[in-house]
């Protein structure tokens, strides 16, 4: 039975960590007491899960995290402080905290190491999240003890949603551009005004114009798909901006 220690203390270890290449012991209390602090914890860095959806989901909605009082997001796996260190710069993590729990002393201490010997892994941790107030677990969402690499109720937006239940998910956004274009400039512009973040994916930098051609009948640019949804270019993100800022002002019924 993995171990739940909500209204319990964090174990006290000492983390063994890297800055500016100079080792840096840092305690439970450096990384606890006095804040609130998101913790998600997974089996290793480099795994797939991990680096496709564990991590970036929670770096891009560490703002609203912060709107609701949350300090830190703290990413923990056993893994060395290199490696982790290694992974954050690859995940363009820059919101996110990469503590290494090399010895898994911290993950024992919550009853959540776990023997991977079956991949090669030795112990590591099992998945889980927690939010954490002032060295003090509030809150532990720990994946079904299932077969395999369960991935249910660990990821950010369950904990964001515990946090506040009627919080406003940011907008998925990606520009396709090409150099040199004015209205994707445009389009751009708008949605920083807007206060909406968004990914831009260049012309031959980051995809061809037969990417382009296999998911929209569009030669023009920018192409603009928000939530699922094709937007079009630059006038059709402003028109889609007014709507957006019209429902908001409109009184509730």
């Amino acid at each position: 039975m993995l171990k739940n220690i909500e209204g319990s203390r964090v174990p006290q270890v000492t983390f063994k960590t890297r800055r500016d290449y100079e080792w840096v012991d840092l305690s439970s209390d450096d990384m606890f007491a006095g804040k609130s602090v998101v913790v998600f914890s997974l089996p290793g860095a480099f795994t797939p899960t991990c680096s496709s959806s564990h991590v970036p989901r929670y770096n891009q909605l560490a703002p609203k995290f912060r709107e609701l009082g949350i300090d830190e997001i703290i990413c923990i796996s056993v893994n060395d402080a290199f490696v982790m260190a290694e992974w954050q710069h690859s995940q363009n993590a820059d919101r996110v905290t990469f503590l290494p729990d090399g010895n898994g002393d911290f993950t024992d201490g919550m009853g959540l190491l776990v023997g991977k010997e079956d991949l090669g892994f030795g112990k590591r941790s099992w998945r889980y999240s927690m939010l954490v107030r002032d060295g003090v677990v509030e809150k532990m969402f720990i994946e079904p003890e299932e077969p395999g690499d369960p991935f249910k109720v660990s990821d950010a937006d369950t904990m964001l949603k515990y946090m506040d239940p009627n919080v406003q998910m940011p907008h998925d956004v990606t520009i396709f551009s090409r150099p040199g274009c004015p209205f994707c400039a445009k389009a751009k512009g708008l949605l920083r005004d807007a206060g909406i973040e968004f990914e831009e994916l260049v012309l031959n930098r980051d995809y061809t114009d037969q990417t382009l051609r296999a998911v929209v009948v569009e030669t023009s640019y920018p192409q603009i798909f928000i939530d699922g949804q094709h937007i079009g270019g630059s006038d059709d993100l402003e028109a889609w901006l007014d709507e957006i800022a019209e429902e908001e002002h409109r009184p509730a019924a």
